[in-house]
C-alpha cells in the first residue's frame, strides 16, 4: 500500500489485491528478497 506495487500487479494480472499482498507478506517473511523486489518495482513501475 506504500507505493501501490501489489495493487498494480493485481490489476495487471486481474487478481484480487488482497491475495497479492498476502503472497508478498509470505515471501517477505520466508525469503526476504520480496522486500528488495518491492522497492525496485516501486521505482520501475509506471504510475
Amino acid at each position: 500500500m506504500i507505493a501501490g506495487v501489489c495493487g498494480g500487479i493485481a490489476e495487471y494480472l486481474g487478481w484480487d489485491p488482497t491475495i497479492v499482498r498476502i503472497l508478498f507478506i509470505i515471501l517477505a517473511f520466508s525469503y526476504g528478497f520480496a522486500i528488495l523486489a518491492y522497492f525496485i518495482l516501486a521505482v520501475v513501475m509506471p504510475d
